[in-house]
């Protein structure tokens, strides 16, 4: 993203969650935010039809994090970290008491999101803080200390980070035994079938267009080594296949697929 802007891709992300609302009702991931917090009319997304996938995809990974989150409550959990929050409405509507959410992004974005809050009178609650920062350029730990564990939601952002941007981040996440942590990532598009790959590729340009590239890619075997290497352990990684079988009712997808992942690992305790 360029200084002095909000990210885009932010505004992509919750356009798709709010069309999610508007195309299929909510289905996979009700978000009762995601429409407000943009000011726009329903009709406003009904041209939005043709990127189903890229959309269902986004609405699963949300349902998926906001489930391990309420899990992870119920085993203690007191504090939740949204990284690279963006238009993220889950600190507005947080169904947990007792449950403190920080959101972490960049600060140009942070600054449009509260104009957006504002505008559109989502209240700020009590129990959310902010703190500004850029993820390749500044030190997580020193913007933030944590005084127990907490689970991070990571969402939308790592194929945007070079892989030392990542593995620093994922070190300050694994830093605190007991700690949680929701991803996304994308395979290598080389690895994909040919339909899967063009719609990843398509997507690429066009955030590389805007000045916002994707950098990084993994393979599940590298993800599961990277996380090992900081002490993480039961891990579940959802590819194409799993996605497919959880959240949209399919069993046809073979379980190699190559595609975009999302995943919740937990540090040992």
């Amino acid at each position: 993203m360029e200084t002095g802007q909000a990210s885009r891709t932010a505004y992509a992300a919750a356009r798709y969650r709010a069309a999610h609302q508007v195309l299929e009702d909510g289905a996979i991931f009700a978000d009762p935010l995601a429409l407000r917090i943009l000011g726009h009319q329903p009709d406003e997304l009904l041209g939005d039809a043709p990127r189903r996938g890229m959309r269902l995809f986004i609405a699963a990974r949300h349902r998926f994090a906001e489930d391990h989150l309420a899990a992870a409550v119920g085993r203690g959990i007191r504090t939740a970290v949204v990284l690279g929050a963006g238009l993220d409405t889950f600190a507005y509507r947080n169904p947990h008491p007792g449950l403190e959410v920080i959101e972490i992004d960049h600060p140009d974005t942070q600054a449009w999101k509260r104009e957006r809050l504002a505008s559109t009178g989502i209240g700020i609650p009590g129990n959310l803080r902010y703190v500004g920062i850029d993820f390749e350029r500044d030190d997580l730990e020193a913007r933030l200390t944590l005084e127990q564990p907490a689970f991070f939601l990571w969402m939308g952002v790592v194929p945007y980070l070079t892989v030392d941007g990542f593995t620093e981040t994922l070190r300050f996440v694994g830093g605190r035994e007991g700690n949680e942590v929701v991803f996304d990532y994308a395979q290598s598009p080389e690895r994909m079938p040919a339909e899967r790959r063009a719609a990843l590729e398509a997507r690429a340009a066009r955030v590389a267009k805007i000045g916002e590239p994707w950098l990084t890619f993994f393979e599940p075997e590298e993800i599961a080594a990277t996380l090992g290497a900081h002490g993480f352990g039961d891990i579940e990684d959802l590819g194409p296949s799993g996605l497919a079988a959880r959240f949209f009712g399919r069993t046809d997808v073979p379980a190699d697929t190559a595609g975009g992942h999302i995943l919740h690992a937990r540090r040992g305790v």
